[in-house]
């Protein structure tokens, strides 16, 4: 995959305004996969996400070994877009020990005396390490916005001023995180309403599914419009030069997941990390170690 030629066109330029129903949820990406349907194109994507995953293997080891930065994945979208088999793909090249996940659901009575922020700041990777976010911070101005009944717990009265300030407090966090070294990528995975239908009826379907089926994913459904408006303007007003968006077609599990495998990986690249050169004094103790060893 010719870099940054997908992601490019994937990325939501900061001030604009986002329309979903411009965005294709089944474009393909790429000039080698756009031609492609059925098991050709599910192939080619999985050997994409292969070529990747060995690259950000590799990205990982610098990202560990230089000990300079931290990346933040964001991971957000509706019910059934893939994003729990997207993590488990995109992720499965990468030691466990320098990535955390964290899946973000219905905040406690503790998250609700606090900022909105507050439950994934103490979630947030440290240097050399991978945090993923399955869900995040944005809920609070996606779900709650669509259900802002939710706000009266918090003492919040909904409104447009409130959503304005929470984007403002958000783009200023993330700002604050990337000034401190934390890289941050940010994917909203586009399923259509069609695709989701037929992953929910497959949940059905298939009693080996029926642990992942919810009654609430029905109930959510019917709020489809509120949320794509809702992530439209979320979208639109945080989307920045230092926290992307990328909206990713997700109505192929396999593009999708060779797509976001591609950016993550380019992301750890830019940094342009070397592995630590060692100081004389290191060098010494490992000419002797190794004299010690040979003996």
């Amino acid at each position: 995959m010719p870099k940054d030629a997908a992601a490019d066109e994937l990325r939501v330029k900061p001030h604009t305004k986002v329309r979903l129903r411009d965005w294709d949820t089944a474009w393909a990406g790429t000039k080698e996969l756009r031609h492609l349907k059925g098991d050709q194109l599910k192939q080619e994507a999985r050997e994409i996400l292969q070529r990747n995953l060995q690259r950000l293997s590799e990205a990982q080891d610098l990202l560990w070994a230089s000990d300079q930065y931290a990346l933040l994945f964001v991971l957000q979208g509706m019910d059934a877009a893939g994003k729990d088999g997207l993590i488990k793909h995109v992720m499965s090249g990468v030691n466990p020990q320098g990535c955390e996940v964290t899946s973000f659901k219905r905040p406690t009575d503790e998250d609700l005396q606090h900022s909105f922020l507050w439950r994934c700041t103490r979630h947030l990777p440290a240097r050399g390490r991978i945090g993923i976010f399955n869900r995040s911070y944005y809920e609070d101005v996606l779900v709650v916005r669509v259900h802002p009944e939710w706000l009266e717990r918090q003492h919040l009265k909904p409104g447009r001023s409130l959503w304005r300030q929470r984007y403002e407090d958000i783009n200023n966090f993330e700002r604050h995180l990337t000034r401190n070294r934390t890289v941050i990528r940010k994917f909203f995975l586009h399923v259509s309403r069609k695709e989701q239908k037929r992953r929910l009826l497959e949940r059905l379907d298939n009693p080996a599914k029926h642990w992942k089926f919810s009654e609430s994913d029905l109930a959510e459904r019917a709020y489809w419009n509120d949320y794509m408006e809702a992530f439209e303007d979320a979208l639109s007003a945080t989307s920045t030069k230092h926290a992307p968006w990328y909206i990713i077609p997700a109505d192929d599990k396999w593009v999708a997941r060779a797509l976001v495998s591609e950016i993550l990986a380019d992301a750890i690249c830019d940094l342009d990390l070397e592995f630590p050169q060692p100081t004389q004094e290191q060098l010494a103790g490992i000419r002797k170690a190794k004299r010690l060893l040979e003996a």
